[in-house]
């Protein structure tokens, strides 16, 4: 096995802040490794110092091989970066953009040409390739900081939360993308508060909390190991609700959430949903749906931190 990314012990304070608390982390070369957690987490740090732009106060990491630190410009060769906010030069039109960060990169004209053309296909941005970057809307402008990120065919890309403000038929182009590049053998590192986002993309998953690693595997795995299943059950007759979450609560030993005529429970033991069902044909309540289902990732989250994985503070 080859890690495109290994980290160790990875420290990082800002203040009286740790936003990185001895973080061990590792990426499968050709993989996706998804990052999961609310803003303040700690995920966007991680990012900046594997991507060697900050300096971690402790600990050690390499990409590529290349230590961050000490051989920063070396594995800078190998790191394409989409940050959360459009990093493009606004007065520049779309093409313009693209070729002046391949001839940065060191392509020649012709060729920095033809891999913006190709982007801005790929990004369905072609009619306003022409046009200044600030006449773009806040999505297409999103689009063209992706397509930055991958003029120099990097072999290991960080994508920090990379569908914030697209649209969804956007969101579901970038996910091609990701799963393009994945079959080329580009290493991702995605962070994301998305949680289908990480389901749809990720082979394997890190969840962050408070700085640190709090869960690791891959989504099923993580399902499997922590949230069990799921038994929601909705009935025809809304004002029974109460006396569904009553028979749940009593089979089950634990308290049902309740959202939007919808009673949700984590189950242990499938075997309980037959006496569910008894119970509440006894009682003459009648479902209008009644599902059961594998754990989310939100679901697991909850259970290993005891809230959920929305947002909670600007970062």
């Amino acid at each position: 096995m080859t890690y495109a990314i290994q980290a160790e012990g990875l420290v990082k304070r800002y203040g009286a802040t740790t936003a990185l608390d001895g973080v061990d982390l590792t990426a499968e070369t050709g993989r996706v490794l998804g990052v999961l957690g609310p803003n303040g987490a700690g995920k966007t740090t991680a990012v900046r110092v594997l991507a060697t732009l900050t300096r971690p106060d402790a600990g050690r990491a390499t990409v590529g091989g290349f230590d961050v630190v000490r051989q920063a410009h070396q594995a800078r060769s190998l790191i394409g970066l989409t940050g959360q906010s459009a990093g493009v030069d606004e007065a520049l039109t779309g093409t313009e953009n693209l070729i002046m960060i391949g001839r940065l990169l060191g392509l020649s004209r012709p060729a920095a040409r033809a891999r913006a053309a190709e982007l801005l296909a790929g990004f369905d941005l072609t009619e306003a390739a022409d046009r200044a970057a600030k006449t773009y809307s806040g999505g297409m402008r999103r689009r063209l900081d992706l397509a930055a990120g991958l003029v120099g065919r990097p072999r290991v890309l960080f994508l920090d939360e990379p569908t914030t403000g697209l649209d969804p038929r956007s969101r579901t182009g970038l996910w091609e993308v990701v799963r393009g590049l994945r079959r080329d053998g580009v290493t991702v590192l995605l962070t994301t508060q998305y949680l289908e986002e990480a389901d749809q993309l990720a082979d394997d998953l890190v969840l962050f909390d408070h700085g640190r690693i709090i869960a690791r595997g891959a989504p099923d795995e993580l399902k499997a190991a922590t949230g069990g299943q799921v038994l929601e059950v909705r009935p025809v007759d809304g004002d029974r609700l109460d006396l569904v979450v009553k028979v749940l609560r009593e089979v089950l030993g634990a308290v049902p959430e309740t959202a939007n005529g919808l009673v949700t429970a984590v189950l242990s033991d499938p075997a309980a949903v037959p006496a569910i069902v008894r119970r509440l044909d006894d009682l003459g309540v009648v479902a209008a749906e009644l599902t059961l289902r594998r754990s989310s990732l939100d679901e697991v989250f909850l259970a290993l931190t005891g809230h959920r994985a929305e947002p909670e503070a600007a970062a």
